[in-house]
């Protein structure tokens, strides 16, 4: 329960005050007890629970310039497993403090995004003040036989991304007709007249700059898992690389080198040039009869996450890009390339810069509908929250429409693809909440 109580108190003017996490929860206790038990006569005896005895649970306060606490607000996992769903609660303020409440409901809604959360709730008697902080109201219900309305503070992290990294493309590539018919949206395009397949990206140039060998390295492991999800044999690499020294534009290649040795592909010329800004793009070419289109899904199919959890954050990039392959051998990154190949399912995509709900978004989009996924079936390694999991990049990670068999993957069916548009979170008490509300691209659909 997070509400708003105002405790008694002179009307003086508000000092400066600062909003901490505290160990030591002593005086924001004696305050709630004050308003809850006290005032407001909301529990007999206590207002502790079990809440407050979970090491899981933050407890913010805000503190005047001379350390006395003058406000408190407790926020924690909704589930036992933290499936990125939490709660607030138990707010209190003093009223001889005018701004303490708001700040401590912002501050709890900024610390919940930092953790990852993407559904963030709590019941309050006070919704108006809610609302007029940004909170929706989403339902009704008694609390000791007091009237309470169920708030939930909107979270936008994975529209944004998708919007940031994908919302501009229907415009500018219109009129284009990329990939041919039936391939609208894939990240590989069939070359017409032949069993070919082409893929090409661009490395971030600020990630050539700052890291040069482990951009190398995802130059080659971007093109080689859009070639994996079309079901594509890897034949031959072609780089682009540039930069202001030449043992710059080295630290590139080695790492490049290195990611083409790994999954045995021959990188077959480019260009090469020194005394420029850095930058990096590769075009991959793969083979295959029968590539797997990003849009052949349909309403009613099960949606599968294929991902390697082995792993960390790669260092500097933690909540962004997962390092699942830079330590694999040669034989498993072979082996995972491949798993769309031998699975051949109606859809496939790589999980790539607009995270899994956004690639999950881009495959719906060209599917003609929409999809959901089950937040608690979604494979994920322990060390990510469930926010930076759907919003990385994972390494390898294939969602498809059919199981796949690769060695060190965690292989599931976690969604489906459903009539309408956008992808919504089921959550495990069957609430349902919309991440993505419209197609990702503006492409359209590949049909």
């Amino acid at each position: 329960m997070l509400d708003l109580p105002v405790l008694a108190g002179p009307k003086t003017a508000a000092p400066a005050f600062l909003i901490e996490q505290t160990a030591e929860p002593a005086s924001y206790f004696a305050l709630r007890h004050r308003a809850f038990v006290e005032e407001q006569g909301l529990f007999s005896g206590s207002d502790r629970d079990d809440v407050d005895d979970d090491p899981r649970t933050v407890v913010l306060v805000a503190r005047a310039s001379d350390g006395t606490v003058l406000g408190g607000v407790r926020l924690w996992p909704a589930t036992e497993v933290d499936l990125g769903w939490w709660q607030g609660g138990r707010l209190v303020a003093s009223g001889s403090h005018p701004g303490v409440g708001s700040a401590l409901v912002r501050a709890a809604c900024a610390h919940a995004e930092r953790l990852g959360v993407l559904r963030f709730e709590a019941t309050v008697q006070s919704a108006r003040f809610f609302q007029q902080l940004g909170w929706k109201a989403v339902g009704q219900e008694l609390v000791s036989g007091v009237p309470h309305t169920r708030v939930r503070w909107p979270i936008g992290r994975v529209q944004a991304l998708a919007d940031a990294t994908k919302r501009e493309l229907g415009a500018l590539l219109q009129g284009m007709h990329l990939g041919g018919a039936g391939f609208v949206g894939d990240d590989g395009s069939p070359v017409p007249g032949s069993d070919l397949v082409a893929a090409c990206d661009a490395i971030l140039p600020a990630m050539v700059e700052r890291d040069p060998e482990w951009a190398g390295w995802c130059s080659v492991l971007v093109n080689l898992n859009d070639l994996a999800a079309m079901g594509a044999a890897p034949v031959g690499l072609l780089d682009a690389v540039a930069g202001q020294h030449s043992s710059h534009v080295a630290a590139v290649l080695r790492g490049l080198r290195r990611a083409a040795e790994a999954w045995g592909i021959p990188v077959l010329g480019g260009h090469t040039q020194t005394g420029v800004p850095a930058s990096l793009a590769v075009t991959a070419l793969g083979r295959t009869r029968s590539p797997v289109p990003s849009g052949g899904g349909q309403a009613g199919e099960n949606v599968y996450l294929t991902a390697d959890l082995g792993g960390s954050w790669r260092p500097g990039y933690t909540g962004r890009q997962w390092d699942s392959t830079s330590f694999r051998s040669a034989a498993v990154l072979q082996a995972q390339q491949s798993a769309v190949a031998r699975a051949q399912p109606s859809a496939a995509k790589d999980v790539s810069m607009a995270g899994l709900a956004g690639t999950l978004g881009m495959l719906a989009e060209a599917s003609g509908v929409g999809a959901v996924l089950d937040v608690a079936r979604i494979p994920k390694p322990e060390g990510a929250s469930v926010g930076d999991w759907l919003t990385c990049f994972p390494g390898f990670a294939m969602l498809t429409t059919a199981r796949l068999k690769a060695p060190e993957t965690t292989s599931r069916a976690c969604g489906q693809l459903s009539v309408g548009e956008g992808v919504r979170l089921r959550w495990p008490d069957g609430v349902e909440t919309t991440v993505i509300d419209k197609g990702v691209t503006g492409l359209g659909t590949a049909a």
